[in-house]
């Protein structure tokens, strides 16, 4: 599902991540402030997608429980990314069961990962509309679906990553994802968004 180009840039990243938590780890607080710039907007993208207007009351949370916890952490860059997933998640499912409301978009079940190559037209056009927009257009999926979406599009998570945050099998999001991102795909057609007309029928399809 990534180009080499955006596959180098993310591994890139993640060195950088990965250096940044371990000098954290060791007290830096410079490198804490710079695994949080690395980390934090996609981390508030995906919360603002679960909880709304309250996403930078839970996401604070979870950055709070992220920094206690630091210690703890065992891995590279990519599994930081997983685990402050992971942790926002509970925070803002928390948060929900607390307002004794459903989320705004739906758990996925558990697939936003390995969809291939740059067929993925519903991603690229996600990619070129505001936060604020695309997020509004993914809290329209069923919840399965969007977290999904959120987990692969906003914050940056491979497939194994996705399924690991969710607490789900592989194959179980890949379905979701393939769902959410051709619904996604067709909102976008009907509106005009883009060169969208379909996301790969043919690869999407062998891939389901």
């Amino acid at each position: 599902m990534v180009r080499g180009g955006e596959r180098r840039r993310t591994q890139v990243y993640d060195v950088e991540l990965g250096v940044a938590v371990e000098r954290a780890q060791q007290g830096d607080e410079d490198g804490f402030a710079a695994a949080y710039r690395l980390v934090h907007p996609g981390l508030l993208g995906y919360v603002r997608g679960l909880v709304g207007e309250d996403a930078e009351d839970v996401a604070s949370e979870a950055w709070l429980e992220i920094a206690r916890d630091l210690g703890r952490f065992r891995g590279d860059g990519a599994g930081f990314r997983g685990w402050t997933a992971t942790i926002a998640r509970h925070r803002a499912l928390d948060h929900l069961r607390k307002q004794k409301r459903r989320p705004r978009t739906s758990l996925i079940e558990q697939d936003v990962l390995d969809l291939p190559g740059r067929q993925d037209t519903a991603l690229d056009a996600l990619e070129s509309l505001s936060t604020e927009h695309a997020l509004a257009m993914i809290a329209t999926l069923p919840r399965e679906q969007a977290e999904a979406v959120l987990l692969r599009v906003v914050v940056g998570l491979d497939g194994p990553a996705t399924a690991r945050v969710l607490g789900k099998r592989s194959g179980s999001v890949r379905t979701s994802a393939y769902r959410g991102l051709k619904r996604l795909a067709e909102q976008l057609a009907s509106r005009g968004a883009g060169a969208v007309t379909s996301v790969a029928p043919r690869t999407l399809k062998d891939e389901t």
